[in-house]
């Protein structure tokens, strides 16, 4: 019975000594400084030569359009141009029925011509009865009926003469004409269709060069827009992207700065203009709007991917020894693959841009071979 005792506790013993044997092995692992330490690749953070641009969704804007309306009743008897052709200011669009017009106009000027015929009679009434009153040979009363009866006509002729007004400006609307240079769209009504003061629209016309391109912003950027509208412009300020890729040929210069902010947006409308002589800008085409910012000529740079976020606060791991520091840094402009660092490094500084995951501040690291820093483009 006792044997049996002494074979059971040197059973439990022995797991003990085993384990305690293992787990010194362990904890002697654990404590290696090389065991512990992450496996990083590293950058060198230097200067590259850039041109940064802060890029915004635009609308191309025609600084002039209008949309054309009748402002008299009618058919319209004529269209003299075709859809989507180019106007000069003045010429002649649409022709409403002129025949009661141009009758209404000869009535008013022949009502006008008797009024002023009128108005000669009875003054020389008066220059005679003026001459028999200085002689007695005239009732005063007769004298002052002469004198209200010009007044009479001097009235009659002043009406007659705002209705040939009314008429001829009736007649004149009757003829549509291009109040500016530039393109006609595509017309809402045809030869015979029946019109009305205001109705139906005929057609829009809108210029086109120059162009405008509208942005919107925010309110914390006014000021930067701002101190643009009152600073010397440089001709490369504002550039425009195509849908397609392309670089639009010529430069923009901002033209003005909405009045307002919006109350429930917290955003105003920038309006930009830029020359369009082959009218390769359309009104209601969407563009991509560049603008210079602060990152032009030698800045830091290093990979985005060095980057991490941290409640809205940006950060980088910076080796120091065989240990990482995590420092606060201010981003700028953004290149593919690289971004532009404003604040919080120093050109020489090594930083972590491979293991960045599985770091802490103060972790031990062990680093790779360094990499070659890529090169930024100028463009964002």
């Amino acid at each position: 019975m006792k044997r049996k005792y002494v074979w059971l506790a040197a059973a439990v013993i022995s797991p003990t000594i085993l384990m305690s044997c293992g787990g010194d092995k362990a904890g002697q692992q654990q404590m290696n400084p090389a065991a512990m330490a992450v496996p990083v690749n590293t950058i060198k953070v230097s200067e590259q030569s850039v041109t940064g641009k802060d890029t915004y969704p635009g609308t191309v804007t025609a600084l002039q359009e209008v949309q054309l309306r009748p402002q008299v009743s009618g058919y319209i008897t004529d269209i003299y141009v075709q859809d989507g052709q180019r106007v000069k200011r003045g010429q002649k669009l649409y022709e409403i029925d002129r025949s009661k017009y141009q009758a209404s106009y000869q009535q008013a000027r022949a009502n006008l011509a008797s009024a002023e015929a009128n108005l000669a009679r009875v003054q020389k009434d008066l220059e005679r009865y003026e001459r028999l009153a200085e002689r007695d040979a005239i009732a005063k009363q007769q004298l002052d009926y002469a004198r209200t009866e010009v007044q009479t006509a001097k009235a009659q002729v002043a009406s007659a003469q705002a209705q040939v007004r009314s008429v001829s400006t009736d007649l004149g609307y009757s003829v549509i004409n291009a109040p500016f240079d530039g393109n006609i769209g595509i017309s809402q009504v045809r030869v015979g269709a029946q019109v009305s003061p205001g109705q139906p629209l005929l057609n829009t016309i809108s210029s086109t060069d120059p162009i405008a391109v509208d942005i919107v912003i925010n309110e914390q950027e006014i000021g930067r827009f701002n101190r643009m509208q009152q600073g010397n412009q440089p001709d490369s300020l504002f550039t425009i992207t195509l849908n397609n890729g392309e670089q639009y040929p010529h430069n923009g210069k901002l033209l003005a700065i909405d009045r307002a902010i919006g109350r429930q947006s917290g955003t105003t409308t920038v309006r930009v203009q830029f020359p369009n002589p082959d009218e390769q800008l359309i009104p209601g085409m969407t563009v991509s709007l560049n603008v210079l910012n602060q990152d032009i000529g030698d800045q830091l740079v290093i990979p985005h991917k060095a980057v991490t976020e941290q409640l809205g606060e940006f950060y980088v791991y910076v080796v120091q020894g065989d240990s990482v520091v995590q420092q606060n840094v201010q981003l700028g402009t953004r290149f593919k693959s690289s971004i532009v660092v404003r604040e919080g490094l120093k050109e020489g500084q090594q930083i972590v841009t491979e293991g960045v995951q599985r770091l802490r501040q103060g972790a031990k690291v062990q680093v790779g071979e360094p990499q070659q820093q890529p090169q930024a483009s100028s463009q964002k």
